[in-house]
């Protein structure tokens, strides 16, 4: 499966890996974003995304189409949830097969990467303080 995807649902990250299974593929790397309990000096409880869908699956696409062909890699999908999740929740998960580890490797990253860059996905985070705040991932990520 080569897609993108945005779910509210939680995700089967076995289910996920074998969407990806490749009989002429002799690598498989998956990238797991899980809700952390510090950010950026405070202590996170939760965090909720927002996302505006339409635009985020199409450009999504878009990367899982420049990675296949930047990288020459057979397979890769990526799944981003929205809505609220507890610590420990796997937020986003990237997985890529290839006949090669380093094309693996190397697309994965690039795929992650992009996703947090050029995704319309918003990030608010709650904290043991009782504030709460929408944070800008851009700067977490090369756009190379």
């Amino acid at each position: 499966m080569n897609a993108f995807q945005i779910t509210s649902g939680a995700i089967d990250l076995e289910a996920f890996r074998r969407q990806l299974l490749d009989r002429s593929c002799g690598a498989y790397v998956q990238f797991d974003g899980w809700v952390r309990d510090y950010n950026e000096g405070q202590q996170v409880l939760r965090l909720e995304y927002e996302v505006y869908q339409p635009m985020a699956v199409k450009e999504g696409n878009r990367i899982i189409e420049e990675a296949i062909e930047r990288f020459g890699i057979s397979n890769a999908h990526g799944v981003h949830r929205s809505g609220l999740m507890e610590l420990s929740d796997v937020a986003v998960v990237v997985g890529v097969s290839s006949p090669h580890r380093a094309a693996a490797f190397d697309a994965c990253r690039y795929i992650i990467d992009q996703v947090k860059a050029r995704l319309p996905i918003w990030k608010k985070e709650y904290y043991a303080n009782g504030n709460a705040e929408w944070v800008n991932c851009r700067h977490c990520a090369p756009t190379n």
